[in-house]
């Protein structure tokens, strides 16, 4: 999968280009219709003659809209340069030219549109060389460029052939296995509810996935996926999704948002960028400066610290420390543009060098530079080094995310740090430890184990009903950094010393145990229970009844299952509705909530409540009045 995207001045007649080559027109808006001009960013896909499926994205080419281009075009493969032959080059043609650069997209065709408009061989030869002179110099200096006319189809069949030709010399974006998928566009569909759209850039989501937002931190699953109108069950790096969310809703989250695994990415606010100022630009760049930043499909305001130089001057290349409002999801390597917002004027752009800058630089520190050159310029080996150096401890899952390395590199290049002893590999899932902190912390490990123990034995003495003490207060009584905690914790594990689950830490072995008087209680409750095994009292009236500590213990340990705010089921009957719906799908399809009503004579109430909580676990997926087994 590939994806385009195609960039030009307003009235160079680029949509009605990708409506020629795709059957599709991308202006969706009624208002972009009666106007003849896109406004927001349009969609469409098409076949190429080697079969490669490729989506379009037909940004905006308006001065005034330019900021929603910016919005569609950080995920593409390819641009389509557009260039009607009885205008020329365009102003906005050179900020378009501009933006394609700094972005460094690696394809690009460029498209002479309405030749019949024009009938001089000599304007045409001309009007190449002109754009030649324009390229020149950028990543698009030697693209092909193609002559066409939707009008006679003259050159449409050449320019699906170039796109092929250049499609497959392309080497593919890098899968490092972490999806993220930037949201260009979030809208909710009746009888569907939320759905996001965007490319995806890394990795692979599947149906019934559980996903998060960032950096609004809001949790959901996916709960069906499309791409180019074709319902799927999982989608790959490259392809443009359609992803319909269930348990979000619609105004928890907006364009610039980007849909994730949980706990592979995290937001930041404070970025170190390497950038290049454009020779063009109005003014120099000053410390300080407040601008936009436009980095995948986010666009927030950005304040600019300026390091290493008094200012930096049009044409030249500087570090910066970028600080967000509101954080953005950013990777090693992401590329990004920064604009003035008034006057509104795109001044440059550049990479992502260190997404989580941990703190504020001296702005003249050679140190700080010197490192930022090693991690932009260095070997993996040397950029890994100067990561790690920043840090106490690591895990692997932060070492991939803060380095954008592919496992296999990742490995080669801690091999060499271990080798020449400037880290230490201390587990298997590769924490690391600068060897500055060994003696400090390593040989006080075993002390500090047994206070993790002790900690959580008074727990369990101060609370005897409860499964386990809560992590993050098990770390806040030991004011540990959560790193070397992590590790800690981790050793215990190994060890069969402690038990995690659902986020509660417990002393192997250990049961909550209930008294004479406090099993009576479970005995009264137990027996209303069989009474009323498919319509049982709710949780208010348990609470009521037995205390919410003894019926929290209960959930706890299992002996009954709560599956919404009021309805809870004992155990036993919980398992006999569970094999119920499962024998139900191997002789039927779908099931809807009243056939599960009906079947246990119970009310709409608990029929509804727990077949939500199944498709919550993911034993089953909401397909409009039905239920199907996932």
């Amino acid at each position: 999968m590939y994806v385009i995207g195609t960039a030009g001045h307003v009235d160079h007649g680029k949509t009605s280009l990708v409506a020629a080559l795709t059957g599709i027109n991308p202006d969706r808006l009624k208002e972009e219709q009666e106007r003849e001009m896109t406004i927001d960013l349009g969609f469409a896909w098409m076949t190429l003659p080697g079969g490669e499926e490729v989506g379009i994205v037909d940004v905006p080419g308006h001065r005034d809209f330019i900021e929603n281009m910016l919005a569609g075009i950080g995920g593409i493969d390819a641009v389509l340069l557009v260039i009607a032959a009885d205008e020329g080059v365009m102003p906005q043609t050179r900020e378009h030219l501009a933006i394609v650069d700094l972005l460094h997209i690696p394809l690009g065709v460029i498209v002479i549109s309405k030749t019949d408009l024009v009938d001089e061989p000599a304007w045409f030869e001309m009007l190449e060389g002109e754009i030649r002179q324009v390229v020149s110099s950028t990543v698009l200096e030697n693209a092909p460029i193609i002559r066409t006319s939707i009008k006679t189809g003259n050159g449409l069949e050449d320019l699906k052939d170039v796109l092929a030709d250049i499609l497959r010399q392309h080497q593919p974006r890098g899968d490092f296995g972490r999806p993220r998928l930037p949201v260009d566009r979030v809208f909710s569909i009746h009888g569907f509810g939320t759905v996001a759209t965007g490319t995806l850039l890394d990795g692979v989501f599947k149906v019934g996935d559980e996903i998060e937002i960032l950096p609004e931190g809001v949790r959901g699953r996916i709960r069906g996926l499309q791409s180019y109108k074709h319902k799927v069950s999982e989608v790959r790096m490259g392809s443009r999704v359609a992803m319909n969310i269930s348990g979000i809703d619609v105004n928890q989250f907006k364009r610039g948002s980007v849909v994730v695994k949980p706990g592979q990415y995290q937001s930041t606010s404070r970025l170190d960028v390497r950038f290049r100022l454009l020779p063009d630009a109005s003014h120099s760049l000053r410390h300080n400066d407040n601008l936009k930043l436009f980095i995948g499909s986010a666009e927030v305001s950005a304040r600019i610290r300026l390091l290493g130089e008094e200012e930096l001057k049009p044409g030249l290349e500087g570090w910066l420390q970028v600080e967000t409002q509101p954080s953005v999801v950013a990777v090693r390597g992401d590329r990004f543009i920064l604009r003035k917002p008034s006057p509104a004027e795109t001044i440059g752009g550049g990479m992502v060098v260190e997404p989580f800058a941990r703190r504020r630089y001296k702005r003249f520190d050679r140190e700080v530079i010197h490192r930022l050159d090693t991690i932009y310029k260095g070997t993996p080996a040397e950029v890994l080094g100067s990561i790690v150096f920043q840090k106490e401890i690591l895990t692997g899952r932060e070492i991939l995310s803060l380095s954008h390395f592919s496992k296999d590199i990742l490995l080669t290049a801690v091999e060499e740090l271990v080798r020449i002893g400037l880290c230490i590999a201390i587990d298997p899932q590769l924490e690391l430890l600068h060897p500055d902190q060994i003696i400090a912390d390593v040989e006080k490990t075993g002390l500090k184990k047994q206070r993790i123990l002790a900690e959580i034995e008074k727990y369990h003495q101060k609370f005897p009903l409860r499964a386990g003490i809560p992590m993050e207060e098990l770390r806040t009584h030991l004011r540990e950094p959560l790193k070397f905690f992590q590790f800690l914790l981790n050793c215990l594990r190994e060890d069969k010393r402690v038990v995690e689950k659902d986020g509660l830490i417990s002393l192997a072995g250990y049961k909550p145990e209930f008294t004479q008087q406090q099993q009576r209680l479970i005995d009264s409750l137990s027996a209303l229970f069989e009474q009323h095994p498919f319509t049982p009292p709710s949780v208010k009236e348990c609470t009521a009844m037995i205390g919410e500590e003894l019926f929290h213990a209960l959930i706890q340990t299992g002996q009954f299952v709560q599956v919404s705010a009021d309805v809870v089921f004992r155990y036993q009957e919980y398992q006999i509705l569970l094999n119920s719906v499962s024998k139900h799908f191997l002789q039927y399809p779908t099931l809807t909530v009243a056939q599960f009503r009906d079947q246990f004579q119970t009310s709409r109430r608990y029929a509804l409540a727990f077949l939500e909580y199944l498709d919550t676990i993911g034993v089953t997926v909401r397909d409009g009045d039905v239920r199907k087994r996932r």
